[in-house]
C-alpha cells in the first residue's frame, strides 16, 4: 500500500500556502502580508481530502516556518487559533485578535 505523499508549499503570488497530496491540491492557507508579518485568514481542505489531517499538517508547517525566520503571525482563521490554543509552543510567535 502506498502512502499518500503530502508537500507544503509557500505560492506568495497567490499569497497562500497549499498542501499538494500525489499532485492535487488538497488544502490551502490564505494570508495577507503586512510588513514580515503574515496575517493567517483562511484555511480550508477539499472535502475529498478531509479527515486526513492536512489542516493541521499546514498549520503547523506555517508556524514552523515562521519559527524557523523568527517571524511572527497573526492569526485570524479560527481553525489555526484552536491548533495554537492545544500547541502552546507556539504562543511566543503568534498574535490573535482579542474578543470583546
Amino acid at each position: 500500500m502506498d502512502v499518500p505523499k503530502l508537500e507544503i508549499l509557500d505560492h506568495p503570488e497567490a499569497t497562500r500556502y497549499e498542501a499538494v497530496e500525489d499532485g492535487s491540491l488538497a488544502g490551502f492557507i490564505e494570508y495577507r502580508l503586512v510588513g514580515s508579518r503574515r496575517i493567517l485568514v483562511h484555511t480550508e481542505v477539499l472535502p475529498e481530502f478531509e479527515g486526513r489531517g492536512i489542516a493541521a499538517a499546514l498549520a503547523r508547517h506555517v508556524l514552523e516556518a515562521a519559527r524557523a525566520v523568527g517571524g511572527r503571525v497573526t492569526v485570524k482563521c479560527p481553525f489555526i487559533a484552536a491548533y495554537v490554543r492545544r500547541h502552546p509552543e507556539y504562543d511566543a510567535i503568534t498574535s490573535q485578535p482579542r474578543r470583546g
